[in-house]
C-alpha cells in the first residue's frame, strides 16, 4: 500500500500534514508536567530524576521513550527540556544520513543541552558507532583522510542529555538500547486521561465543549492523544458550520458518523478486515499473506497498521494458523458466531 496514503488515514497515530497545521494555529502541546496529562508513574519518576540532576548542577542521564506512536513522546521530551531549563534540539533517525550530520548537531549543542532523536531505531549501524562515545565519555571519535594516511582525532563536545524516542524499542541494539540510563515506556490513555485532554484543548482553541461531547471524543480516540486532537480538529469544523459553535454529544455523534468513526474507533479499513474473515474465511483463521491478496493491502501494512488496535481491543487475534475474528469482533459487526 503506498505510505502516503497510510499516513493520512484519518485514525491513524501517525503524524499527518493536517496535524502540523493543527500545531501551528494553536499550540497545544503542554510545556510543563502540570500540563501533560496522563502517563502518572512515567511522570513521577521523571521528576525525581531531574530534581536530582539540577540539585548536582549535572545533566540529566540518557532517556529512551518507547510505546506507540500519538502517545506524547515528543512533547515529553520538550517538557523535561522545560523543566531542566535547557535547550533541545530535535531531529530524526532517517535525517541524520551521514556522521558529519551527527557531529555538526553535537558540536553546536551548549552544555547541559537535550538532544532528542525520534525514531532512533532507524539510525545506521555508522551513525550509532559515533554516538557511543558521545553518549559515554562525551566525545568524538573522527577519522581524517583515507588509506594509510587515515587518522582518528578525539573532540570533545559538552556535556548533554540524548533523548531517544522509538515506537519499536526492540529493534534497537542491545549496545544502543544498554547506553540509556533511563527507559520508560508509554502507555494507551483510558478514556478518563483523553476526556481531560480534549476538554484542556478545546479551550486552547476557543471551542465550546461540554462533558459528553469531550467523553464521546474520547471513547473513539483508540486510547490515543494525537488522534483525539485531530478529530476534536474536525469536530470543531461541523460546531461552526452544522451547529451552533460549541460541541455537545450531538454534534460530535453526527461529525464522527460523517467521518466514518464508529462508537470504540472504528473505521472503514477497520470493519473491512473484520468482515472479510468472517465471510470469506468463516472467521478465521487465516494467514496473513492470504488476507493481504484478499484485501489488495501490503502484509506490512495489515501487521504494523491495522492490526494492532484491533488485537488490543480484543477483536482480532493472532494464532499460529493465522487471523482469527473473536466473539467480541462477532459480537461488534452485529454476527452471531458459530461455533
Amino acid at each position: 500500500m503506498d505510505e502516503n496514503f497510510i499516513s493520512e488515514r484519518f485514525v491513524s497515530a501517525e503524524n499527518i500534514s493536517n496535524d502540523e497545521k493543527f500545531d501551528y494555529e494553536v499550540s497545544i502541546r503542554p510545556k510543563t508536567f502540570d500540563e501533560y496529562i496522563g502517563q502518572e508513574i512515567v511522570k513521577e519518576n521523571l521528576k525525581v530524576y531531574i530534581e536530582s540532576a539540577k540539585s548536582r548542577e549535572a545533566s540529566l542521564d540518557h532517556v529512551l521513550l518507547y510505546g506507540p506512536p500519538g502517545l506524547g513522546k515528543t512533547t515529553l521530551a520538550m517538557v523535561i527540556a522545560n523543566e531542566m531549563n535547557c535547550n533541545i534540539k530535535i531531529t530524526s533517525g532517517p535525517a541524520i544520513e551521514k556522521p558529519g550530520d551527527l557531529a555538526s548537531i553535537l558540536t553546536n549543542l551548549s552544555e547541559n543541552d537535550i538532544l532528542f532523536i525520534d525514531e532512533i531505531h532507524r539510525i545506521s549501524r555508522v551513525i550509532e558507532e559515533i554516538l557511543y562515545p558521545a553518549m559515554e565519555d562525551n566525545a568524538l571519535d573522527i577519522i581524517i583522510g583515507k588509506g594509510p594516511s587515515a587518522r582518528s582525532i578525539r573532540i570533545d563536545i559538552p556535556k548533554f542529555t540524548l533523548i531517544g524516542a522509538t515506537t519499536r524499542a526492540g529493534q534497537l541494539s542491545s549496545p544502543l538500547r544498554d547506553r540509556f540510563g533511563v527507559l520508560l515506556k508509554l502507555n494507551m490513555y483510558s478514556v478518563e486521561e483523553l476526556t481531560d485532554i480534549v476538554l484542556r484543548a478545546s479551550d486552547i482553541i476557543k471551542i465550546g465543549c461540554n462533558l459528553d461531547g469531550a467523553v464521546e471524543i474520547a471513547k473513539r480516540s483508540r486510547a490515543t492523544p494525537r488522534i483525539a486532537n485531530r478529530i476534536l480538529n474536525r469536530v470543531r469544523d461541523f460546531a461552526i458550520v452544522k451547529g451552533d459553535g460549541k460541541i455537545d454529544l450531538g454534534i460530535a455523534d453526527m461529525a464522527l458518523s460523517k467521518l466514518g468513526i464508529d462508537e470504540i474507533g472504528l473505521d472503514e479499513i477497520d470493519r473491512s478486515i473484520l468482515m472479510t474473515i468472517i465471510n470469506y474465511y468463516n472467521g478465521g483463521p487465516v494467514g496473513l499473506d492470504t488476507l493481504s491478496a484478499t484485501l489488495g493491502e501490503e502484509t506490512v501494512t495489515i501487521e504494523d497498521v491495522y492490526e494492532p488496535y484491533l488485537m488490543q481491543i480484543g477483536f482480532l487475534s493472532r494464532t499460529s494458523r493465522g487471523r482469527l475474528v473473536t466473539h467480541l469482533g462477532y459480537k461488534h459487526c452485529g454476527i452471531d458466531k458459530k461455533d
